[in-house]
Formats: C-alpha cells, structure tokens, sequence
C-alpha cells in the first residue's frame, strides 16, 4: 500500500500533479480554496477535504503548490490549516514559489509539530506537470528527501538536491529569473527587426539555428510570433517570481538591474490586460505607440 498523499492547490501545476499520483497508486486527498477544481479528481477517487488541517491529519506525505506567499501562509498558519492537523512523523512538501525566509519558518513550524520539511519548487510548465516530467529542487535533509523519492517520482522525472531549506527557493527565484530576462531579451529584439520590416519568424529561424538558441522560445517563440498568449506560465505570477528574487537581491545586497527593467515592462502590461495570460505576453509591450 503506497503512502497517503494530501495536496493542497490545484492550479495549472498542482492539478495535473493530483493525476499523476492517483496514477501512481497513492491514496488521495485533495484541498483547494475553489472547491470544484478537485472535481474530476474526486470522480477519479481522491477524497476532497473540507480544511488544509483535515487534509494534513489524513495524509503522511502533505504537498502545498499555492499561488504565492499570502496564499501559501493562509494554509499553513490560517484558520484550519495545515499546522492544525500535520500528523507527527509526517512529510510537509512545499512546492509553491516563495520567498526562502518564508519556506524556513514552515520547517520550523513542521518541526516543532514533530514533522519533517523539504521544500522541493519545481519547473517543467504544465506540459512537465501532465507528463509527470517535472524537475524538483530541493531544500532539506537527504534523509527526508530519501523518504519522499517515491512520491516525487509519481509527479517528476528529477530532483537536485540543493542544499539546506532556503537554497531550492534560492535557485528557483534565479531560474524563473532567467526564463523570463531570454523571454524578455527575444520580445526587444522581435519588436527591434519588426519595426524595421523583417519577418519575426526570421529572427526566430535564425537565432534558434545558432548560439543563441533558447529552450524556453523553444515553447514560447512561436506563440510571440503569432501573438497567442494562453497561460501556461501566468504574467501574474512571473511578475510574483520577479518582484520575490529583486526582494532576495536587495536583502543579499545583490543589483539586479535587468530584473528591475523587466519587472517594468510586466507591470505596464499587467496594468494594460485584464485577461489571465502567459508571461510571453510581455512582448505586447512593443504593440502600443511610444
């Protein structure tokens, strides 16, 4: 019999990681602030929890993958929340994008409760997620990370160790820094040969044959050039992501100035959108007359 596993958010991520564990053989219970995403979940057999605290009480191994920090400190520390019902001995697996000062006051919340912590951020999108190929990086004890193998690998293809909690968050923030700065990078230059009259795809064929070929615009070239921007990574959230590593930098003493310029070009089309779209979206930044 596999372990029970709780989740918590079942979002463009955490849904589709709900499946591969039911998949996998894993008892499931399921909790999510709008109740009816869990539906088809339920109809799969997971058992849906009326609170994060019933959750956690029913499950050995509790994953949260939330929107961001508010959110994420609601169902750990709120009213019925996890730390109302964490069983002792149990596994809480934070996979949501937070700030590392954050991910460290749940494991010592965890651990004075008698439970163990790993915080295990993950890439791959949500086409990773539905493959089960995601990539899990981690922050805490091997011994905790050698427990939770198993349920890791129901939803992800690979996981790095990284060091104490606080470093997986660290390489998160970085990593999502990076794809959008070459998301970012591509979206001046398309506006820079559109505007003198050359193809877009041109550029895309170009730099995609070369050294500066991308394996984000792999994924998120094609829909620049057509001006498509379903979320698959949401510009909300990216613009989270930013705001939290020009937090870390700012605390490490660490200037990051294209971060900065960035962070601007997705808060004006943030404030120009009222749709949910993928953060590629930046690119429409260039579409208004300056």
């Amino acid at each position: 019999m596999k372990p029970p596993v709780g989740l918590i958010g079942l979002g463009l991520m955490g849904h589709p990681m709900g499946a591969n564990l039911l998949k996998a053989g894993h008892p499931l219970t399921v909790w999510n602030r709008t109740a009816s995403r869990g539906d088809d979940l339920v109809a799969q057999g997971a058992k849906r929890a009326s609170t994060p605290g019933e959750l956690a009480a029913a499950s050995e191994f509790v994953i949260t993958i939330v929107s961001d920090p508010p959110a994420l400190e609601s169902v750990l520390w709120g009213e019925g929340g996890v730390f109302s019902g964490l069983r002792r001995g149990s596994v809480l697996i934070e996979s949501s994008t937070v700030s590392p000062g954050l991910e460290k006051r749940a494991a010592a919340a965890a651990a004075a409760q008698g439970s163990e912590f790993l915080e295990a951020p993950v890439t791959g999108g949500t086409w990773g997620a539905e493959k089960g190929e995601l990539v899990f990086m981690v922050g805490g004890e091997a011994s905790t990370l050698k427990r939770a193998e198993p349920v890791l690998g129901a939803m992800g293809k690979r996981w790095f160790h990284l060091g104490p909690i606080g470093a997986g968050q660290t390489v998160k923030l970085a990593m999502n820094l990076l794809l959008n700065l070459e998301v970012e990078a591509f979206a001046e230059a398309l506006a820079l040969v559109t505007r003198a009259g050359v193809p877009g795809q041109s550029l895309f064929e170009v730099m995609q044959s070369s050294m500066g070929r991308s394996g984000v615009l792999d994924l998120k070239g094609a829909n620049m050039l057509k001006g498509e921007y379903k979320p698959s990574f949401p510009l909300r959230l990216m613009h989270k992501d930013v705001g939290l590593a020009l937090d870390l930098g700012n605390q490490l003493g660490v200037p990051l100035p294209a971060a900065a310029a960035a962070r601007e070009v997705m808060s004006a089309v943030k404030g120009a959108t009222t749709e949910d779209v993928d953060f590629s979206a930046l690119a429409t930044f260039w579409k208004h007359p300056r």
